[in-house]
């Protein structure tokens, strides 16, 4: 360690375990960054040391009693609200080691600090009620990076503008309100609820670290939403463009993925980013929701094998997923199914699970694949399922590449395309829109034309066809299933809307008779709506995605 530091680093986990005692929380879990350190030696033998600054990251966690009482950063566009400032420090402002300090190289000062552990206490137990009540719209922490750029996330992540009140700062003092890392963070209320929230600030002990610090500028109508972000202090108005704001923000995560994946794909994420336009995601369900189906009591359920292989992760919301519908969920390894243990002609259903079979070392659910076909007990078991006609099978992400590979097997299914490495050239987990196609697929009967947000978490998701012949007959004989597509609805093939390069925007594939699904991104992942990160506020209990398995349940009554 460099000179100081392991005393620095002592200094800073006293201080940490005098705060988790009076808090009574307990820090599980902490890493140092003392051993960060490299060195080489130029070419002209002169040598060259790198070493991190001296940190602490602690990991903690807690019980969460209702996870539908969450708060993001996402300005809600409504007239009439206003932002207020937790201020932990109590005006302190303290700008020593700040991200502001260090990008104009001002080392020394005195750093933020949480000063009353007590105050953070009554913070989140005055926020855990403003939630439960439905208060609070909004909220971001200011710890990183300082007031100014919480409330550009803020903006920019609801698309609003930003009228910032700060009548006795200026200079200096306007600097350290708007860029100081101190403990506390930005909450969004309707302007009648102030009130309300002063009075439970003082219940809880917060008295003085409440500021009204302005209002969030909703949209009207069909008007372009605002783009102007201004802060009146002593000495006038500082006046900047969202938009403007949002590209410099953006600017240096583009350059550094130009470098790093696909330079096509990091351009096209970043005018993403800056269209205006992009309404972004949505959700169209034209199918009407259903509630679960609930077996009665004493009575028999279809079973489905919920199918897994070495690396595959995904099991536990699949099965999660049939048993809402209705189903008997059995866990069936592939090892059950060479050894003889088990036998698919036992099941009504097959859910062929994701995750990593192997860790993709054959490719993309190549081992799996190969495990089946090199088999001769497991492929004349697979080939006897898929030749029954009154049984489904689902397969998803790792579950879609192995169906894919095995489509040898699969009545009407030879047009299907094989799946490779995304288009980014990196591995892909965000939330995705896609269409549900017009095709025979019994799963996604009557969901046709919905675009429904789905998960994705794939590296290997592009469809590839062997030739363009067989694209063309793939789209002919009707066989996607679904499409990525853009905030407007569309098809496309632009990145991050299609997150794997997939032509058409290809993301699910079904066979002629429609017994058999294949989708690349995970639908059992959303199948409730608190899965979802983000979801209209009118959906009830289960997602448009839960349509999918009781149709499954539908066809083996």
């Amino acid at each position: 360690a460099e000179p100081g530091q392991a005393t620095a680093l002592r200094r800073a986990v006293e201080a940490l375990s005098a705060c988790c005692r009076e808090l009574k929380v307990a820090a599980p879990v902490g890493k140092d960054s003392l051993s960060m350190r490299t060195s080489w030696n130029n070419a002209d033998g002169r040598e060259h040391v790198v070493t991190a600054p001296v940190s602490l990251v602690v990991t903690a966690f807690a019980a969460v009693g209702n996870v539908r009482c969450t708060l993001t950063p996402e300005l809600a566009d409504r007239p009439g609200t206003r932002l207020l400032l937790f201020d932990l420090s109590l005006g302190r402002n303290r700008l020593g080691g700040s991200c502001l300090a260090q990008a104009f190289g001002r080392p020394g000062g005195e750093p933020a600090d949480l000063d009353d552990s007590r105050m953070l206490a009554a913070l989140v137990g005055t926020l855990r009620a403003l939630a439960a009540e439905g208060i609070a719209l909004a909220w971001h922490d200011r710890s990183d990076g300082g007031l100014f750029v919480t409330l550009c996330e803020m903006a920019f992540a609801g698309r609003l503008g930003l009228q910032l009140e700060m009548p006795g700062a200026a200079g200096r003092d306007l600097l350290a309100r708007l860029f100081s890392e101190e403990p506390g963070g930005v909450l969004q209320v309707h302007e009648d609820q102030v009130e309300k929230v002063r009075t439970l600030c003082r219940e809880n002990g917060l008295d003085g670290c409440l500021r009204d610090i302005g209002g969030v500028m909703a949209s009207e109508g069909g008007t372009p939403r605002p783009r102007e972000i201004r802060i009146r202090h002593r000495n006038g108005i500082l006046e900047f463009d969202r938009v403007d704001l949002h590209r410099r923000w953006s600017e240096l995560s583009y350059r550094m993925q130009s470098l790093r994946d696909n330079p096509e794909t990091a351009e096209e994420q970043y005018r993403s980013v800056l269209d205006e336009n992009d309404p972004g995601l949505t959700a169209i369900a034209n199918h009407p929701p259903r509630a679960a189906r609930k077996a009665p009591g004493g009575g028999s359920r279809p079973r489905v094998a919920i199918l897994r292989e070495q690396g595959v992760n995904g099991q536990a919301e699949m099965a999660a997923a049939f048993t809402q519908a209705g189903f008997l969920a059995v866990d069936v390894h592939m090892s059950d199914i060479l050894g003889g243990r088990e036998d698919l002609s036992r099941f009504q259903g097959l859910a062929a699970c994701g995750g990593f079979s192997y860790g993709d070392v054959l490719g993309a659910g190549g081992g799996w694949a190969r495990s089946i076909l090199m088999n001769e007990r497991a492929r004349d078991a697979f080939a006897r399922y898929f030749e029954s006609p009154d049984r489904f099978t689902l397969g998803v992400c790792n579950g879609c590449q192995m169906l894919s590979l095995i489509s040898e097997l699969i009545p009407g299914c030879e047009h299907w395309p094989r799946f490779t490495r995304n288009r980014s050239e990196q591995f892909e987990a965000r939330l995705s829109i896609v269409r549900v196609e017009s095709s025979p697929s019994l799963l996604l009967a009557g969901m046709e034309g919905s675009s429904l947000m789905i998960a994705t978490s794939h590296g290997e998701g592009r469809a590839e066809f062997s030739t363009p012949a067989q694209h063309r007959q793939c789209e002919a004989a009707n066989l996607t299933a679904c499409r990525f597509v853009d905030g407007h609805g569309a098809p496309t093939e632009v990145y991050p809307a299609n997150p794997n390069g997939s032509p058409g925007g290809l993301a699910g594939l079904t066979s002629g008779d429609g017994r058999v699904t294949a989708l690349m991104p995970h639908p059992e992942r959303l199948f409730r709506t608190l899965q979802h990160s983000w979801h209209p506020p009118c959906w009830g209990e289960h997602g448009p995605w839960m349509q999918m398995f009781l149709n499954a349940r539908s066809a083996v009554d």
